[in-house]
């Protein structure tokens, strides 16, 4: 959800050239229209709005799945229309996703005998499956608290900083203490050793991410876990391990499967792993898989039945599509063991030379690992003229999204760009990124640095008023000085040859 705001008070309609030719009038902008109109003026309308929108194969901020094969587009297609809620109606739409929860608590090497069914749930994300998991936490501390006869109105979770915003979401949502483990220069997620420091009597969980969003590298759930058996042998607790997979979770199977973060390890409890991304399907999926029933609490689950039969369910919402399920199921089969871990290693190999393409120019400094989630994090060497940022605004010229961003606490003072290679992400377009970058670097140094245009625009505001004038806050010397510096830029690209 965003929220909603109006672009200009003074534009509110919404005109379009080739719907003239089924509607003379303009429609308004943020109120619904009076009349209808054509479907054909519908269609031309939004399609030519969206024509903005950048391209979803080039935006290379996201984890997110953006290519599918035509086959499964239409299954999507043929369940547009299926509510998943609606258990009774799509029976076998509700066996395919038990299926995929099977196959995943599998794959995750849950405990489970011959004929034992695995315990979990799809989701809408990684958001829902963390906040699911999170409550059945915070449920099981409170019922173990109230049979102690100890207080249970504190809990709090231990994370690192560098944790995806739906844990802050997570805490803040269920009144749960956020406790996280500072980052430091040249460690960019939680320490194990220090998450454990933090935990005490009231901590429902320690979560620990497999795959960071900030530089791809997978947390030391080993270490971790070991380190947690021994504290709770001393103190007497009971402190569980929750493990966020939701980059690493389709890829840690398939390119290192000796490595231990799992259910291999006793106190990890519960997992959640995102199929919109390295599950491969489209934005509107994810899993969270239970070690067995013990861990989800009973009293957390409703029992409803005026859908026609006695239904079961666990979610923070009701009624989802079903189109997600079904494409899940279908890359499971379709690519099977072989095929997922192909395509993960082809994203390993395409990252690697998109790595070396980047070190070879000499300018950056690579921040992510080769071990963890096939993306490139690197932040400049010399960012005293030019920085990160300009490099990401300048490379959408050229139609790659790079985001650039700064680091959580204690390591804020470091800003790095990061590309995040994904199935259709080729070797091609890794080599073309490489040559746009160079270009684009090439061409701020042709440019003033920012500091030479905070001189100048001073320098002028002197010259004009030649009288003592009152001093500017930041923001507006900032915005002052981001303006003079676009003008400059828009200036130089009127003559440098470039469309």
């Amino acid at each position: 959800m965003v929220l909603s705001k109006t672009a200009s008070q003074t534009d509110v309609s919404v005109h379009s050239t080739f719907a003239s030719r089924y509607v003379r009038t303009s429609l308004p902008r943020f109120k619904m229209p009076e009349n209808s109109i054509p479907k054909e003026a519908a269609f031309q309308i939004i399609n030519d709005e969206l024509m903005l929108d950048g391209n979803p194969r080039l935006n290379l901020a996201s984890f997110v799945t953006t290519w599918m094969e035509p086959e499964c587009d239409k299954l999507i297609m043929a369940a547009i229309n299926k509510n998943y809620v609606d258990m009774d109606e799509y029976p076998v739409t509700t066996e395919l996703q038990n299926r995929c929860v099977n196959m995943i608590a599998h794959l995750f090497n849950a405990p489970l005998g011959d004929s034992e069914t695995a315990v979990g749930v799809g989701t809408v994300g990684s958001s829902e499956a963390i906040m699911l998991a999170g409550l059945a936490f915070k449920r099981k501390w409170q019922n173990r608290r109230k049979a102690e006869g100890k207080p249970y109105d504190k809990p709090n979770i231990v994370t690192g900083a560098n944790v995806q915003v739906c844990w802050e979401k997570f805490a803040r949502y269920f009144e749960v203490e956020l406790k996280e483990v500072k980052l430091r220069e040249g460690y960019y997620v939680m320490d194990p050793e220090k998450a454990v420091e933090l935990v005490d009597e009231n901590t429902i969980c320690v979560a620990a991410i497999l795959g960071s969003t900030l530089n791809g590298e997978f947390e030391d759930v080993k270490l971790l876990n070991d380190l947690l058996i021994e504290k709770n042998k001393e103190t007497g607790w009971d402190t569980p391990i929750h493990v966020d997979a939701a980059s690493g979770g389709f890829i840690a199977p398939f390119l290192y499967p000796e490595l231990e973060w799992d259910f291999r390890l006793p106190l990890v409890k519960s997992i959640n792993v995102s199929g919109h991304k390295y599950g491969l399907v489209y934005a509107g999926i994810g899993w969270v898989i239970w070690r067995n029933k013990e861990d989800l609490p009973e009293e957390l689950i409703f029992h409803i039945n005026y859908l026609g039969a006695d239904q079961p369910t666990f979610t923070l919402n009701f009624s989802k599509g079903s189109s997600q399920v079904i494409a899940q199921y279908y890359q499971l089969i379709r690519l099977g063991y072989e095929g997922y871990q192909n395509v993960m290693e082809n994203c390993r190999e395409n990252m690697i030379v998109l790595k070396e393409g980047l070190e070879k120019t000499g300018r950056f400094n690579i921040v992510s690992k080769d071990k963890g989630v096939p993306l490139v994090a690197f932040s400049l060497k010399d960012n005293t003229r030019h920085n990160e940022f300009e490099v990401s605004e300048m490379l959408r010229r050229f139609g790659w999204i790079v985001p650039a961003y700064t680091m959580p606490p204690d390591a804020q003072h470091i800003t790095v760009l990061r590309v995040v290679i994904r199935e259709d992400f080729s070797r091609t377009l890794a080599e073309r990124l490489v040559t746009d970058i160079e270009k684009t670097l090439h061409e701020l140094d042709s440019l003033p640095s920012r500091a030479d245009v905070k001189t100048t625009v001073a320098g002028e505001e002197t010259q004009k008023n030649d009288v003592v004038v009152a001093k500017k806050s930041a923001l507006e010397t900032q915005r002052e000085i981001t303006t003079a510096w676009r003008k400059f830029v828009m200036e130089k690209k009127k003559t440098n040859g470039v469309c």
